[in-house]
């Protein structure tokens, strides 16, 4: 074998193991149930905040620590801890992304993507009278 072969050899080699290793950080968003079958396991969740249980959040005493109580879309529902800052709007958001691993009898956050409102959400026609208000201008 010429050298140029065992390089390219070489090179395709390490492009698949390189894609193998991408493909595994691909997610899917999980269930609080599966995510309890899994602990210690990172998983992502696509939840919303359980509006009826309080927000532990004190900036002054720590302004590190955040613990709510999240939901999932089947109604399963567990205690969140995160050890940062909190995110902007949270409060406001119709659903959150938080990744992270149970850890005993809540879920142990490392991030947390706030998804931003609609803000069309009330009134379906302000989307159409926002387009016309544009329109108009030019």
């Amino acid at each position: 074998m010429k050298k140029i072969h065992i390089i390219l050899l070489v090179f395709i080699a390490v492009s698949i193991a390189v894609l193998i290793s991408l493909m595994g950080n691909l997610s899917t968003y999980e269930t609080i149930a599966t995510a309890k079958q899994k602990p210690g396991k990172y998983v992502t969740l696509s939840v919303k905040m359980d509006r009826n249980k309080p927000l532990d959040y004190n900036p002054v005493k720590n302004p590190n620590y955040l613990a709510f109580t999240a939901l999932d879309t089947l109604g399963n529902s567990v205690q969140v801890v995160y050890h940062d800052l909190k995110p902007t709007d949270m409060e406001k958001s119709e659903r959150i992304v938080i990744g992270g691993a149970i850890s005993g009898d809540h879920f142990e956050c490392k991030k947390i993507l706030v998804r931003c409102p609609s803000k069309y959400k009330d009134d379906p026609n302000a989307a159409k009278n926002s387009l016309k208000e544009q329109t108009s201008q030019y």
